[in-house]
């Protein structure tokens, strides 16, 4: 009997959405399993975890917190995405962005709120995408592999961000500590219904419908998904290549910069070191998970956030810490793998059978 692979001209729509499903409950069974060799119980932790993300107002309300610098970050890497670009640099255009906008927000801080929040949102986005442009530049001119230069400006702004908020940022009352000042209250950002729920979630949603006109109600997301398919076949089409990819890397930093304005403006209210927090790395997961769908990516988010929110919660029970985030890495895992199901069919072809078909006149 041989294996055969071949590629599907197009994959059945069950498939696209049992798959993910399936990947991510063979996720939770393995993390069980690791959870159990801890000596805690696996469906008490689980049971926690979902309390401490659902179970009350003030839960869910710090799960949707969680969950909007994911839906930002995941948004902008989902554009890339669909042009086969990989942008690894989602936490340095965080840091950039969140160091634009406090920068505003520092130095002019008596600028009346609507300018000076509308400007820290500007400001936010261009320095995330114009840094996430920068690092694209050798991929987009030159053919050199964007994974390795987008990663490498993380570390960039991360030491960046480091030096100034132990340097010349340094708050000047609480010196020993490695933040800056903390913002005055022109610079927060709204919130809503008493919670820590922020303006930030707004923007998540309204970036989310106007990136999915783009991507499927505009010329450009035309071209930007025939850049995806076949590159030869962009050119052939005369599509400009290079304008499309500069303007989808602008975009998709754009949006992980804003993430980085919200949380320094509806969260911390002052620049400190950490603030990406690994969410430019799991935005990857939403967009696995979403298949580059932007409301995909949000649902995608949320529920990520209750994962990261519901491990906190769980390690009362003495679960380690880092249970999520090995949760998060055995979902991309499966969810990749799970790919290959929806790309390809595998076929036994048994020449057995023809042969005795061929004989028998059949």
């Amino acid at each position: 009997m041989k294996i055969k692979i071949e590629k599907r001209l197009d994959a059945p729509r069950i498939l696209v959405i049992l798959m993910p499903l399936v990947a991510v409950i063979i996720a939770f069974v393995i993390s069980g399993i690791l959870i159990a060799t801890t000596g805690a119980n696996p469906f008490a932790a689980f049971d926690t975890m979902w309390k401490g993300a659902f179970g009350t107002t003030y839960s869910l309300s710090e799960t949707i917190v969680s969950s909007i610098p994911l839906m930002l970050a995941g948004l902008g890497v989902g554009i890339a995405s669909h042009a086969k670009l990989w942008n690894i640099g989602g936490d340095g255009q965080i840091i950039m962005g969140a160091f634009a906008a406090s920068g505003l927000a520092l130095f002019y801080p008596d600028l009346p709120r609507p300018i000076l929040i509308g400007g820290m949102m500007i400001l936010g986005f261009l320095a995330g995408g114009l840094w996430a442009v920068i690092a694209a530049l050798p991929r987009i001119y030159l053919g050199i592999n964007e994974i390795i230069t987008t990663m490498m400006f993380n570390f960039i702004a991360g030491f960046w961000v480091s030096y100034i908020v132990q340097g010349p940022w340094r708050d000047p009352i609480l010196v020993g500590f490695p933040f800056t000042a903390k913002f005055t209250k022109e610079a927060w950002l709204p919130r809503f219904f008493g919670t820590r729920i922020h303006l930030g979630l707004v923007i998540a949603l309204i970036a989310a419908v106007i990136i999915a006109i783009l991507l499927y109600r505009s010329k450009w997301g035309y071209e930007l998904r025939v850049i995806g398919g076949s590159l030869d076949s962009a050119n052939y089409a005369g599509i400009n290549v290079k304008r499309s990819l500069l303007l989808a890397m602008l975009l998709s930093g754009g949006l992980a910069g804003l993430a980085g304005m919200a949380e320094v403006s509806g969260i911390l209210h002052r620049l400190q070191e950490g603030i990406a927090a690994g969410a430019g790395f799991s935005a990857f997961i939403l967009v696995a998970l979403a298949n580059g769908n932007p409301f995909g990516i949000i649902v995608s988010g949320f529920l990520l956030g209750a994962l990261l929110t519901g491990g906190t919660s769980a390690q009362t029970m003495g679960v380690p810490p880092q249970i999520a985030d090995i949760m998060q890495g055995l979902i991309l895992f499966f969810v990749l793998a799970s790919t290959f199901f929806t790309r390809y069919r595998v076929k036994f072809d048994r020449p057995e059978l023809k042969s005795a078909n061929v004989e028998s006149g059949d």
